[in-house]
């Protein structure tokens, strides 16, 4: 690609959305004066004490008012003219909610296995788990499938989908699938990442081929119920050809699950021997599973607690806990990484460990700056992106005016606060993401496995700094002399990456596959944190690019996040649109819905100038025919989508001096020297305080 040093230079630079001028400050002088607060799910501060399990949810829960208490959903009850509409989209697919009796015919009283209060209670989920939005769509793609159907025309190309987002609790899910279900049998649910996806039950319609609409509506009820010891009967046939198709059908897709056999009908007249199909549970063998998978599930142990630690590197803080309990890093999972110049508080869970063992080692680990506190037994561990956000406290000192700024301090210090408050800034990775200042970042190993040069990740890990201390003088004697054992003797034992990783190299040498050994050493957390940096790196140059050719305009081929209530990257491809020059026209989309791709193989990309970008971006970096998957290190990158634009939630401040918490009145004087800045706030996963900050003060650290 041509120029592609200046090409480099120009759009790897971070801009500002905002347009006043900012201030001088000193962040970080203290790790006290960074505190990182994680918001679970549930939107509670992980720092408060409790007794609960993390992350469960028992029941539905109304949606609080503030952005430390908000679900993911909005659970509101349906108001009268959603439940109009949604009785008008019923009547028209034809679904019955009068009869959800599980068997049809004349012996409806005697085999009555129906429901109808379960149903009931899965309607009014429905309409709680889902907004008034949602629910419409919902009804409204029911509708389009049955109509095609009822149309007799085929559905052509790929099966149609509807995204009802992202649940993240696994109960909830649960609710919603089944509910689903019963209310359009025609319909079926699928999970895929915590996100739901409903989809056309093509096996519904093969069965409208052999028995009526009305049966094979109850009949997938009936399935999706799963009631214990219940059957459902098919309405009499006396044609024997018939029956054997329904047997044939149901054996074939539900053996495993269910039994058929044909009864003669009750009362039937001799000179007609009506006879039916009833379908029952395999009992013996779902209880059975069912308490071999129980089994399975108990032997594993999971303890959950709140980390608190300062001034401590992630990687490191758990490399430490790894070695004083006895497990392995992989053990440890946690929903966000945290600063290391910082005091910071997460949730984590360890696997294999018992919260009486962990307790024992609280004193020992207070000598490395770490606390562990709300220690209890959960059900899971946790993975990345389990988190609502983090609450931050800051303290800014030395606060001054921008070179050649004459205007009072105060008055640009209220003015950057209030723009950043209303008009958000540009949601950049932060510069922690890619180990700024050091001489190797994060995203150039990542870009190394992508590319399969593993050789190439290792001696990057192992790039020495210009200092002379023991870990930069083991990694510089490493690189010149390849020798894994000598250079274990001279690493410290804090170094926990580094000496996993020359312990691997030490027993399968330093070749191609060695290193692919070597980096098994890490959890997968850890491996894939390296690719998620470069994907990193390019979405910041095109977001820069993106803002510097088409400013706050929502233009045509940009692509616009369509969920409102979306507070992370995980929304799924059915709620992005693509811009067309209609709506770019008539300003139908603003800045803060627009959306850019982070790299995987499941993303879509702008169909404009970006777009191009980004083809020519990895063009650059040897990744035109990358897949974003890494089968030798069993990674694989889906991808996902980052708004361009975030906001800063409960934010509060206090000008205060030095050594004085109180302002004083206003009119007196004080030496701007002195005065420093405490500013809080929430922010969503996933976006990074130091940008925000970086916007607020228009400086950068």
């Amino acid at each position: 690609m041509e120029g592609d040093t200046d090409f480099r230079k120009r759009f790897s630079s971070l801009c500002f959305i905002t347009d006043h001028v900012g201030f001088l400050g000193t962040l970080k002088s203290s790790p006290s004066d960074f505190v990182v607060i994680e918001i679970d799910e549930q939107g509670q501060l992980v720092n408060k004490a409790t007794d609960e399990p993390i992350y469960k949810v028992s029941q539905v829960l109304p949606e609080p008012n503030n952005f430390a208490k908000k679900t993911k959903l909005g659970f509101q009850n349906l108001s009268s003219e959603e439940g109009n509409n949604q009785q008008q989209v019923s009547t028209l697919v034809q679904c019955s909610d009068d009869d959800q009796n599980h068997h049809c015919g004349s012996e409806k009283k005697d085999t009555n296995d129906g429901t109808s209060k379960g149903e009931e209670e899965k309607a009014y989920a429905l309409g709680s788990l889902l907004d008034e939005k949602t629910n419409e769509l919902l009804d409204q793609f029911a509708c389009d499938i049955k109509e095609k159907w009822n149309s007799k025309s085929e559905l052509t190309g790929p099966s149609p989908e509807f995204s009802l987002g992202r649940i993240l609790d696994k109960n909830q899910r649960a609710i919603l699938h089944s509910a689903v279900r019963q209310k359009f049998p025609f319909l079926i649910t699928v999970g895929k990442n915590s996100e739901i996806v409903v989809k056309p039950n093509l096996e519904y319609k093969e069965l409208c081929h052999l028995v009526s609409e009305e049966e094979a509506s109850d009949f997938f009820k009936y399935l999706d119920a799963k009631k214990e010891n219940s059957k459902f009967t098919f309405k009499p046939d006396t044609n024997k050809d018939h029956r054997k198709a329904v047997h044939h059908f149901v054996n074939k897709k539900f053996g495993n699950l269910v039994e058929t056999k044909s009864f003669p009908e009750a009362n039937y007249n001799a000179g007609n021997p009506n006879t039916v199909i009833t379908v029952r549970f395999r009992e013996k063998v779902h209880k059975h599973r069912k308490r071999s998978v129980e089994s399975q599930e108990r032997k594993v142990i999971y303890t959950a607690f709140t980390l608190r630690k300062e001034n401590l590197e992630m990687f490191e803080a758990v490399g430490f806990l790894a070695v004083k309990l006895g497990v392995i890093p992989s053990d440890f999972s946690y929903a966000g990484l945290k600063d290391k110049k910082a005091i910071t508080y997460q949730a984590m869970v360890v696997r294999k460990v018992t919260p009486e063992r962990l307790k024992d080692i609280e004193k020992e680990i207070e000598k490395k700056r770490m606390n562990v506190f709300n220690i209890r037994s959960v059900d899971d561990s946790l993975r990345l992106g389990q988190l609502k956000g983090n609450h931050f406290d800051i303290v800014i000192r030395n606060l001054k005016n921008q070179i050649n700024d004459s205007v009072n301090l105060r008055d640009r210090i209220l003015e950057a606060i209030e723009n950043v408050k209303h008009k958000g800034f540009v949601n950049y990775y932060g510069p922690q993401r890619f180990g700024m200042g050091k001489k190797v970042h994060t995203d150039q190993i990542g870009l190394a496995l992508l590319k399969g040069e593993m050789v190439k990740a290792v001696k990057l890990f192992f790039t020495p700094e210009d200092l002379d201390d023991p870990v930069n003088r083991a990694k510089k004697y490493f690189l010149q002399t390849e020798d894994a054992k000598g250079t274990l003797s001279l690493m410290p034992e804090f170094k926990v990456r580094e000496r996993a990783l020359l312990e691997s190299l030490h027993r399968f040498g330093m070749t191609e596959e060695g290193c692919i050994q070597a980096w098994f050493s890490f959890p997968h957390s850890m491996r894939i944190f390296y690719i998620h940096a470069y994907s990193s790196k390019i979405w910041n140059e095109a977001a820069s690019y993106r803002l510097a050719i088409y400013g706050s305009r929502v233009v045509e081929g940009d692509l616009v996040c369509l969920d409102e209530d979306g507070d992370d990257e995980h929304f799924p491809n059915s709620k992005v649109h693509l811009v067309t020059e209609e709506e770019e026209s008539a300003n139908t989309y603003t800045a803060h819905q627009v959306v850019l791709p982070v790299l995987g193989y499941s993303v879509q990309y702008p169909k404009n100038k970006v777009g191009l970008w980004y083809q020519e971006v990895l063009s650059r970096d040897g990744l035109q025919m990358c897949r974003f998957k890494v089968p030798t290190l069993k990674m694989n990158v889906p991808g996902c989508y980052r708004k361009i634009l975030k906001q800063p939630h409960n934010l509060s401040y206090q000008l205060m001096e030095e050594h004085d918490t109180d302002v004083k009145a206003e009119g007196s004087y004080i030496d701007e020297a002195t005065l420093s800045l405490l500013i809080s706030f929430d922010l969503d996963a996933s976006c990074y305080a130091t940008v925000c900050l970086r916007e607020i003060m228009k400086h950068d650290f």
